[in-house]
């Protein structure tokens, strides 16, 4: 990408590597799985376009950032930790930012909402809303009650064993795969037949990922390796606990939330009504805006990148 400058900043004992572009009001982007800083690439070209200074991280255990050997290493607390430690180097302490998440980036920037709300000018989440948290019952818990053990949440706890599997079929076929979902339903991987399908089996990519971005992405997964961004999965109960200060806590940042109608968030037990009957709402008192993209599915920012683009211009430029 012409105009991108990368940068490597030492923030909370890791070394980040970011992505910059433009000038003006901050915009901090925050990436899931599994993706890279790479994924806003539309998003960061339009908006450094309109005036804005774009920043993306590859967060920890992605891309060019370091990836901590401990499993452990990967609490919300770590990744906003990192991010905090972030915006002191680009923004200053004083500087409000605005923020856009996707996936575990979303669920990053929730958790930074609810931690450090006075670093957060306002906040466009996309695909994973908000998710209050359950006192009575650990995540995993009602994760394998809902879906059983081939869920592919569940399949990532053990490690090592998704990434023997994962290595079998193929760093670009495993993100292929991952980055071409578009069934609502959940993701099963169960043991031996992951994805469902022969390795083997033509799979096209879609019109708004070409071969060369897909390369792209594969050069950096071959690196790493899968098991820095599975780790995120590999802490959700110790997540639990560990955010146990900030139960019933409601996020007061102003907020758009935006999904697609054939995302799997979207679709799982209970996610519709949460988010269309008042639960979102209760929990996110600054919530502005839903919106619901016909058509798009999970990586919607790339899927349909103007579209999202003008729903966080229209969004941000209002404060």
């Amino acid at each position: 990408m012409e105009g991108v400058e990368h940068r490597t900043v030492n923030v909370n004992g890791i070394n980040m590597h970011i992505a910059e572009m433009g000038e003006g009001p901050l915009i901090l982007f925050i990436h899931g799985f599994p993706d890279l800083w790479f994924s806003w690439r539309h998003q960061m070209k339009a908006l450094a376009s309109l005036g804005y200074r774009c920043v993306a991280p590859d967060l920890r255990g992605y891309g060019d950032t370091d990836v901590p050997p401990s499993t452990t290493a990967y609490t919300t607390l770590h990744v906003v930790g990192d991010l905090v430690g972030l915006l002191d180097e680009v923004a200053g302490g004083d500087e409000k930012v605005f923020v856009v998440g996707h996936d575990w980036g979303a669920m990053t920037a929730w958790n930074l909402s609810l931690f450090r709300p006075e670093r957060i000018r306002a906040l466009v989440n996309l695909s994973v809303a908000f998710t209050p948290r359950n006192p009575k019952r650990k995540p995993l818990d009602t994760l394998r009650a809902v879906y059983g053990n081939d869920y592919y949440i569940c399949r990532f706890q053990e490690t090592g064993n998704i990434e023997a599997e994962f290595e079998q079929i193929g760093t670009g076929r495993v993100l292929k795969e991952f980055l071409t979902y578009r069934n609502p339903g959940p993701i099963y991987l169960p043991q031996g037949k992951a994805f469902g399908r022969s390795i083997d089996s033509p799979l096209t990519l879609p019109s708004w990922l070409s071969e060369e971005e897909c390369d792209y992405y594969v050069s950096k997964y071959q690196k790493t390796g899968f098991t820095g961004g599975l780790n995120y999965y590999r802490n959700l109960d110790l997540n639990w606990e560990l955010t146990a200060p900030w139960g019933g806590a409601k996020v007061k940042v102003p907020v758009k939330f935006i999904v697609g109608d054939l995302d799997l968030t979207y679709n799982s037990p209970g996610a519709k009504d949460y988010i269309h009957k008042g639960g979102l709402k209760r929990d996110v008192r600054l919530l502005e805006d839903v919106v619901v993209i016909e058509g798009a599915g999970h990586f919607l920012h790339q899927e349909r990148p103007d579209e999202i683009t003008k729903h966080i211009y229209d969004f941000i430029k209002k404060f």
